[in-house]
């Protein structure tokens, strides 16, 4: 049995304190004041949560509120399928692309928790528990740390020690996991999963391949933004990264992006769970030699899951015509729609400050590579066209 009191969400015994703790924080306490601006509904605010003596009452008064506040403020509803094929009483590990570094798996619970489903435990990385205020209050909001930006020697044993966690809670635990199949969100558009999430998945296996992914119960997920969250801080990114390959995101810019992909406009929003990794699969994985080869066939499934179940809507088919200069899904949207796409680019584009052109370039691609995905991975299509 292994410690995990470095990396774990906070126990109900440990809530109080923790919530004392950020009630007492006066950058929390200005947090509070951007989210309710009546000083009397303020003021209503932290005599509930003072009064609140649990996670579970924490969340269902606080945070599933303030989650549809938000989607009410930005977004065009927020649809959800797949759930009917899961257990309510069985633990899953849910590996999910990556678009909102807040929403993706916060959406996810409150539909869960809708539907009558305990919230799952969610992984974040460290490099974003800016303040200790987001350390706190993360934790207490059932996510568990990723350590990143740690020296070489100390990942391998952080690693072992995320990978025990992670499948104790599944084996033997009462919680489901989240988490994304790639350190980062993707910024072009191009949700690949990284085997190196696997290795370390695979780091607590004391069985063989087969018998150790099939106890985890992989289910990969798919989450849809009809308007990509943060979409022009994503392209100015990666121009700074075309210039300088070694280019460092600060806190600053990954606070920025905590904040504009809430604020921001999404438009519609939709998650979808795909089908259980299955023995099936796993057996014909579990043949081929070499752990590594492995591990890239088993992520190339969970990528062919989750771009079957990627949610295109009509911006997606709109630049991918323009982006490959093409009529080929015309069908999908209508000349009026195609001028609003248009016009929300140069409106988003005109934030990046960067050249124009390339910048419209990184933007389409963006919204056009999960049609392209779909096409080649899951309608096997051979276009001759590459992104």
């Amino acid at each position: 049995m292994h410690n995990f009191d470095d990396i774990r969400p906070y126990r109900n015994d440990e809530f109080s304190t923790i919530l004392s703790r950020l009630l007492n924080d006066p950058a929390f306490n200005n947090v509070l004041k951007n989210l309710y601006n009546d000083e009397v509904q303020l003021e209503q605010i932290k005599v509930g949560l003072r009064m609140t003596k649990s996670i579970e009452v924490f969340q269902d008064k606080f945070v599933v509120p303030l989650i549809n506040r938000i989607l009410a403020a930005s977004s065009n509803g927020l649809t959800m399928n797949g759930l009917e094929e899961l257990d309510k009483n069985t633990r899953y590990l849910f590996i999910s692309n990556h678009r909102d570094i807040i929403l993706d798996s916060a959406l996810m619970n409150v539909e869960m928790h809708a539907s009558g489903f305990r919230s799952t435990e969610i992984a974040i990385g460290s490099n974003l528990l800016i303040f200790p205020w987001i350390n706190d209050l993360v934790r207490i909001n059932r996510s568990f740390i990723v350590n990143r930006n740690i020296p070489v020697k100390e990942m391998l044993v952080s690693s072992r020690h995320l990978s025990s966690y992670i499948r104790q809670l599944i084996t033997r635990g009462a919680d489901s996991v989240w988490i994304a199949q790639r350190e980062g969100r993707a910024k072009d558009g191009n949700d690949i999963t990284q085997p190196a999430l696997l290795k370390m998945l695979n780091m607590s296996n004391g069985n063989g391949f087969f018998e150790g992914f099939k106890e985890l119960k992989i289910v990969p997920m798919a989450i849809s933004y009809e308007i990509e969250p943060c979409g022009n801080e994503k392209v100015a990114e990666l121009k700074k990264r075309q210039v300088d390959p070694n280019f460092q995101k600060t806190e600053k810019d990954d606070l920025m992006s905590m904040v504009s992909g809430l604020s921001n406009q999404k438009g519609r929003i939709h998650i979808q769970f795909g089908k259980q990794i299955d023995e099936e699969v796993l057996h014909h994985i579990a043949v081929e030699p070499g752990m590594n080869e492995r591990l890239k066939l088993l992520a190339e499934q969970i990528d062919k899951e989750i771009y079957r179940n990627y949610r295109l809507f009509p911006n997606n088919y709109i630049a991918y015509d323009l982006y490959f200069k093409t009529k080929k899904y015309a069908s999908q949207y209508s000349d009026g729609l195609k001028v609003s796409f248009i016009e929300l680019t140069h409106q988003r584009l005109r934030l990046v400050n960067e050249d124009i052109v390339d910048s419209m370039e990184l933007w389409l691609k963006m919204y056009a590579t999960p049609v392209f995905n779909y096409e080649k991975f899951v309608l096997g299509e051979v276009t001759g066209l590459e992104l």
